[in-house]
């Protein structure tokens, strides 16, 4: 058989947890500072949990990322 090729754009944003549960950062952080209040700046920090049904698309297109 020939091997899943896992997608490019999630190789560079999600990543999993030890435990299997996909981490991601969130929206909005990409660009556009100016615009946006320094309070969203600030809870958008760090990462977050995905939930289970979004887990099991990304689980789809990352074949070999747990």
């Amino acid at each position: 058989m020939p091997k899943l090729k896992t997608k490019s754009s999630c190789k560079k944003r999600f990543s999993f947890t030890g435990t299997g549960k996909v981490m991601r950062m969130p929206a909005g952080k990409r660009h556009g500072m100016r615009k946006r209040t320094n309070k969203f700046i600030r809870q958008a920090r760090g990462t977050e949990t995905m939930t289970e049904v979004d887990t099991k698309i990304v689980e789809r297109w990352m074949p070999y990322g747990r």
